[in-house]
């Protein structure tokens, strides 16, 4: 008779995963502590928050990563996130917007991420979409005249 894994039951795998992520948040707590300026460690940390659904503290670190990174598309775009995870739609939809206008151009990945389901509809997000959709499709070369 074969032996069921301890690991096997169900939502065991989710149990692990969430006190994995607290773990991980709590050692980068630490780390942030000892050295506030370590940005690799904000950074992670901000990700860290939000895999673990602790929106609002992911917030409050994209909010000081913008801070730190003024200029920084991706820091706009992460807070944008953590306005949409929170359903504070017209706070992430100008986060959104300032992200673009920092130079943040990936379409594909801004349709894909679930982060941002709760903006999928409006009219601002799809003005989003349609603009860097325009800016990543290849120019068409002008058409020949006359006879080859």
């Amino acid at each position: 008779m074969e032996q069921e894994h301890p690991f096997s039951t169900p939502g065991m795998a989710s149990t692990l995963d969430a006190l994995g992520l607290e773990f991980l948040a709590g050692i980068l707590e630490v780390e942030l502590g000892r050295h506030p300026e370590n940005l690799p460690a904000l950074i992670e940390l901000g990700h860290v928050y939000t895999r673990a659904r602790r929106y609002e503290k992911g917030l409050a670190v994209d909010r000081e990563l913008v801070r730190r990174c003024p200029d920084d598309p991706t820091s706009h775009y992460n807070l944008a996130c953590s306005f949409a995870l929170l359903d504070q739609s017209l706070e992430a939809i100008a986060e959104l917007e300032r992200a673009v206008a920092f130079g943040y151009d990936d379409a594909e990945h801004l349709l894909a991420d679930e982060d941002l389901a709760s903006l999928r509809g409006s009219a601002r997000f799809e003005r989003i979409v349609q603009a860097l959709s325009a800016l990543q499709e290849p120019e068409t070369p002008p058409s020949q005249g006359g006879e080859g």
